[in-house]
């Protein structure tokens, strides 16, 4: 007999769900073929990272000069810093991987309130072509970026609500799990980004501030999983009857 926990449509049922898919997702590469499937996800969490360094510069009221995502699916934000302080450096810097999975964050927190569901797709979908008309730079971008909002506005309008909540949800795990992705280079002290070597994010933050390169990569590695844990946390616990919405 099965017990309420493993119920189908239970919220323990549907994380389990989403964790597999996530972890498809992060094993797809070492699959044949399988960099092609991925490689969409592979150029939205890099938007994720690069306006992460974009509107933090924003924020601090710097300029977001451009974003550049290469067909490697790598990429890097131009920024002009005005007051170029040891802390505004390291803090654009560190939206980088923070960005991620701020924004996933957001995506599951949404993803507990049904009436939130479909205009959370829409505006991840707006910000998608917005960003790509006022600062991508890049054909790369310029042409992935569009369809993959085309993507999630048909999934806003079309798909049953059950579906359109588990996109929010998988996007926001993805997002958070990207950090898994970029191990290696959270952990070097630079890297070899389009041709050109450079200080990683976290080779930047040690050398504005203080500590070594691994200590901040380690600390943002516990931010992220601290962000993500609570927010799916908050979403597991005011989960709506997704029965209804199937």
């Amino acid at each position: 007999m099965l017990g309420s926990a493993t119920r189908p449509g239970s919220p323990q049922e549907q994380l389990g769900r989403l964790f597999l898919a996530a972890i498809l997702v992060v094993f797809l590469p070492y699959i044949p073929l399988g960099n092609y499937a991925i490689y969409p996800f592979t150029i939205l969490t890099t938007w994720f990272h690069e306006m992460g360094h974009g509107l933090t510069a924003m924020m601090l009221g710097n300029s977001f000069e451009r974003l550049v995502i290469l067909p490697t699916g790598s990429g890097y934000a131009e920024s002009v810093l005005y007051d170029n302080s040891r802390v505004e450096r390291a803090l654009v810097a560190a939206g980088g991987p923070l960005g991620p999975s701020m924004i996933g964050s957001l995506l599951i927190l949404a993803s507990s309130r049904r009436k939130l569901w479909q205009p959370a797709l829409y505006v991840l979908g707006a910000a998608l072509i917005i960003s790509t008309v006022i600062w991508v730079r890049s054909l790369v971008g310029i042409v992935v970026l569009p369809l993959l909002a085309l993507l999630l506005v048909a999934i806003a309008r079309r798909a049953r609500p059950g579906f359109v909540r588990f996109t929010l949800q998988f996007l926001g795990v993805l997002a958070a799990m990207s950090m898994f992705r970029d191990w290696d280079y959270l952990f070097s002290e630079s890297a070899n980004i389009g041709g050109r070597v450079m200080l990683s994010d976290t080779g930047a933050i040690a050398e504005a501030l203080f500590m070594p390169y691994w200590f901040w990569a380690a600390l943002i590695i516990m931010l992220s999983a601290a962000m993500i844990l609570a927010s799916l946390k908050f979403a597991i616990e005011h989960e709506p009857d997704s029965n209804r919405f199937r």
